[in-house]
């Protein structure tokens, strides 16, 4: 069974991220899909095991299999945690029905580390285009500010909402340039502030629940190797 027909055959769950996802999505725009594919259990049993992550068949569409996933997931990886909240759903099964009631399970304060260390390597990007070029490439810049709006009201309310919301024009405006960058840099201290500050008090659990979790996927490999 080669790489596409996992995806093809097998997946679970797939959703639409960026720019559409996040509300945030001009004429331009791609449709960037994600997804989780299960490979079947006997293909463990042979040396070659299947692949982890698979990119295609179509243009943007990248997906992970659904182990490789969930540890992602558990770790507060930003990327994986958005997936699992994209308010666009494109293919749902049974399977990813279960991944998607688990969400809260994923989600503790974890997220605080990794959003935050995320965050500073894009700042830190962001930064050097400014260096060298004078101004940050605004697309990414704005995308910055959704995630550090995100990872802040996680913290604050224990929910992750990925839409830019009442944000939207403004983060707009940050991606046509009309905001300078020391306004824009200013609103990314002020977010990262307000994000550790809600750390205190968050409704978050310290750890996701791992338990629930790993049940889920061997039940989910026990009934796939029938």
């Amino acid at each position: 069974m080669d790489d596409l027909t996992l995806v093809r055959d097998h997946t679970v769950y797939r959703c639409v991220m960026g720019s559409r996802a996040f509300g945030l999505a001009t004429e331009t725009s791609d449709t960037d899909l994600r997804g989780v594919y299960l490979a079947p259990t006997p293909l463990f049993w042979r040396l070659e095991k299947p692949p982890r992550h698979v990119e295609g068949p179509r243009e943007e569409e990248f997906s992970w299999e659904l182990e490789r996933f969930c540890e992602l997931a558990l770790r507060a990886n930003p990327n994986i945690l958005e997936c699992l909240h994209s308010p666009l759903v494109d293919h749902l099964t049974p399977v990813g029905e279960e991944l998607l009631a688990l969400r809260g399970a994923f989600l503790s304060r974890r997220a605080h580390t990794s959003f935050g260390r995320y965050a500073a390597s894009q700042h830190g990007k962001l930064v050097a285009d400014v260096r060298v070029h004078g101004a940050p490439r605004w697309k990414h810049a704005m995308h910055l500010l959704r995630l550090l709006l995100s990872c802040r009201d996680l913290l604050r309310t224990g929910v992750l909402d990925v839409h830019a919301g009442p944000y939207r024009d403004r983060l707009l405006a940050v991606r046509r340039g009309e905001l300078s960058w020391d306004e824009v840099d200013a609103w990314m201290t002020a977010l990262q502030e307000e994000t550790d500050g809600a750390l205190a008090g968050t409704p978050l659990p310290e750890e996701p629940d791992r338990a629930r979790v790993e049940d889920f996927l061997v039940r989910t490999r026990r009934a796939s190797a029938v």
